[in-house]
């Protein structure tokens, strides 16, 4: 409870929720609460309670400051469910940039060695002050550590408040969108003609950032809003602190502007930039909840997401759109991996039921690459040359140079009675019956060397040397 009629959780908590009901301690009432925003990437979301029952009597939290190594935490939550309040107790063990597992993050965590378990999640950790201190999110099994509990801290938990406050909605934590490598060889940085210990190197821009107009590859980033960037990609944090560079753009606001210092050719200069949420190729959670759909006589098309790999086989995915989807970046905002899901057998469709995998037992997803010679942007991109389509033929170009080919006006015959046959209401899911507007511009053509065709490989992601920003 923070007041004002609200109360925080994780936002894993209330992921696909239809219905969310909350109680007080030590009370059987249970009333309905609103979930008012959502923040994937910091896994935190805020809630409303209209009942002034359940208000009456209680206390709101106060927020303390950022915790030091080995200050002492208490956990409350619910760990594997329970019907009375659990309290652990612990030390902080360790605080730096954390991956955060529920929306593929990097932000500021606090790690702690007090017992956290399923049903923690969204629960206070408090001080010995009685004061809070983060909210209880994640911990790190494996057969060879134990006792590591993750908090996000107070830092993060008020920028989603406040990014809520600004906007009346969470727009998410922004970035600078560029691949860094580690300056700490000399050699490098003279070469580079970086005349001290510091700076760190883009390796790579990614073309949907503002950082894509101002910085180059071989820049060499040396300060961020005059703080200067140390060559193993850390600035300083509090007094005797060091901590990774990510942590400075974590604690701006989309839409902010950040001061960039730079070598480039051996010469110092400072730029700006604009910081804005990322802009994922394959999203890794679903807005809105509900997948994106069309149905093109029994071909199911659907973009390419995160919570679609994780629940089909990879037999099903196959191994290079696997690398697509993790590797490759967006080149505009909008762009989408648009993928033939399955085919719902039909006479109209005789012959495509297995067409990328012809000699195996399952139907493996394809990547549609054009229709009629038009490259494919997105989902809302197909749905409308589909729909704007004059041809007599409907002719679909996959990778691999797999073709399928259907005959427009008995595609659009066989429709309904495929839905019928096979129980679906509607050919389309709701968002693709809106008007399509083309971010990039009606007659902007997309080259095939364009779209999807700047894959980062394995190397640059495990090499520890190297850092998304």
């Amino acid at each position: 409870m923070i007041g004002d009629g609200k109360l925080l959780t994780n936002a894993h908590c209330v992921e696909h929720d239809t219905q969310v009901k909350v109680k007080r301690r030590g009370d059987d009432t249970k009333y309905v609460a609103k979930v008012l925003a959502r923040g994937i990437e910091c896994d935190m979301a805020l809630l409303s309670v209209e009942s002034t029952e359940f208000w009456e009597r209680a206390e709101p939290l106060h927020f303390g400051r950022l915790p030091r190594l080995q200050d002492p935490v208490t956990v409350v939550g619910y760990p594997l469910g329970g019907d009375t309040i659990s309290v652990t107790k612990g030390v902080v063990s360790r605080i730096e940039v954390t991956s955060y597992a529920h929306g593929s993050s990097d932000l500021l965590g606090i790690q702690i060695d007090a017992a956290i378990n399923p049903g923690n999640s969204g629960g206070p950790a408090f001080n010995d002050q009685g004061e809070c201190v983060g909210v209880a999110f994640q911990v790190f099994r494996s057969d060879e550590v134990e006792n590591i509990g993750y908090v996000i801290p107070t830092t993060v938990v008020s920028h989603f408040l406040e990014d809520y406050e600004r906007n009346g909605k969470y727009t998410g934590f922004p970035c600078l969108g560029v691949l860094l490598q580690k300056l700490e060889n000399p050699a490098l940085r003279a070469c580079l003609g970086v005349p001290s210990n510091e700076g760190v190197l883009v390796r790579r821009v990614e073309p949907t950032s503002d950082a894509s107009n101002v910085l180059k590859e071989g820049d060499v980033i040396v300060s961020f809003d005059g703080i200067r960037v140390g060559c193993e990609g850390t600035v300083p944090f509090r007094s005797t602190e060091r901590i990774a560079f990510r942590y400075l753009i974590s604690q701006k606001f989309a839409g902010d502007v950040a001061e960039l210092g730079i070598v480039r050719a051996g010469s110092f200069t400072k730029l700006k930039a604009v910081l804005n949420p990322r802009v994922h190729l394959v999203p890794y959670h679903i807005e809105g909840g509900q997948p994106s759909y069309l149905i093109v006589a029994g071909l199911v098309f659907t973009p390419l997401s995160d919570p679609l790999i994780e629940e089909e086989c990879e037999d099903q995915i196959g191994l290079k759109l696997l690398t697509k989807a993790r590797y490759s970046l967006a080149k505009f905002k909008g762009e989408q991996i648009v993928i033939l899901s399955q085919v719902l057998a039909n006479e109209v469709n005789i012959g495509y039921e297995d067409m990328s995998n012809e000699q195996a037992s399952i139907f493996m997803m394809t990547l549609v690459l054009k229709l009629n010679g038009t490259r494919i942007k997105n989902i809302h991109h197909l749905a409308y040359l589909v729909d704007s389509c004059k041809d007599k033929y409907l002719v679909f170009e996959f990778e691999d140079n797999y073709l399928a080919v259907l005959e427009r006006e008995a595609a659009c015959s066989a429709s309904a009675r495929i839905l019928k046959d096979y129980g679906i209401p509607a050919e389309r899911s709701p968002d693709l019956s809106e008007p399509y507007v083309d971010s990039l511009g009606v007659n902007h053509p997309v080259e095939q060397h364009e779209f999807g065709d700047g894959p980062v490989s394995n190397s640059e992601f495990g090499f520890e040397g190297l850092l998304w920003v």
